[in-house]
């Protein structure tokens, strides 16, 4: 990979597997220390979501009711649905404005990498990603997400959980090509007859498009994935009239009962 290039992830749901050899391969790799073996009932998915200590989380899916091809003139009753979810590295990120000690940074690849020497643990990144991804280790006290493995970019390298995929699931390279990539594979799987196949990657909303986009079957909440995420500082110049709006009128009131005395 070209130094500089902005570059992308995009994730398969329908050809995941749910191996679970991307969540292994993070971790070996950024040496992520072990996030417990509690037993969930949730399938084999004992991880559960994401956090400080869950960079990339295969999310196992069961879907009662399915739009898909026939076969043999029967409808499968469900389905299941795997996919590797992992921080999007949002054009527009909340976590970076948020940062008070510029322990956030955006690299020369267009991702958002937490700088753990200088994270002081504030918990501001936490409350303002759109997506619930950033989390802080309760041993530790600092902020930890993926690193869009940024060490293995600056040598050439793709990032572990891509090089660890077995199906290719997994895709990473330039941010423009895996776009269109997901498009055609959307098509590919609409005319196929899943016609609840697209592409997840809010353009049109605060976040301005993310780094780790996903080809699913059926609605993004589903996934976990919210259908219109916003920037909190969006909100910050509603905020500000309304603080303006009641100052003024309180102001007026203090006046009127002065003017009545």
């Amino acid at each position: 990979m070209n130094p500089g290039k902005t570059t992308a992830f995009l994730t398969d749901a329908t050809i995941c597997i749910g191996c679970k050899a991307c969540e292994v391969a993070c971790k070996e790799w950024n040496e992520v220390p072990a996030d417990g073996m509690d037993w969930s009932g949730l399938s084999y998915d004992n991880t559960k979501s994401l956090g400080a200590s869950t960079w990339r989380h295969v999310l196992f899916l069961e879907q009662p009711s399915v739009a898909g091809p026939q076969v043999a003139d029967t409808q499968d009753p469900f389905r299941w649905v795997f996919l590797s979810d992992v921080c999007k590295h949002c054009a527009n990120s909340g976590c970076l404005e948020a940062c008070p000690t510029g322990a956030i940074v955006r690299t020369e690849f267009e991702s958002v990498f937490i700088q753990p020497d200088i994270c002081n643990g504030c918990g501001y990144c936490v409350v303002t990603c759109p997506f619930g991804v950033v989390d802080k280790r309760k041993d530790d006290g600092r902020a930890f997400k993926c690193t869009f493995c940024y060490d293995r970019q600056k040598v050439g390298l793709m990032p572990a959980c891509a090089t660890a995929c077995p199906t290719q699931s997994i895709q990473f390279g330039p941010l423009d090509e895996l776009r269109e990539r997901g498009k055609i594979r959307v098509q590919e799987l609409q005319e196929r007859g899943y016609t609840d196949a697209r592409i997840y990657d809010p353009q049109n909303t605060s976040v301005g498009g993310i780094h780790a986009f996903f080809v699913i079957l059926g609605e993004p909440e589903n996934y976990n994935l919210p259908p219109a995420p916003e920037v909190p500082t969006v909100y910050l110049k509603s905020a500000w009239i309304s603080a303006f709006v009641s100052a003024a009128i309180l102001f007026a009131i203090v006046c009127i009962s002065f003017a009545l005395r």
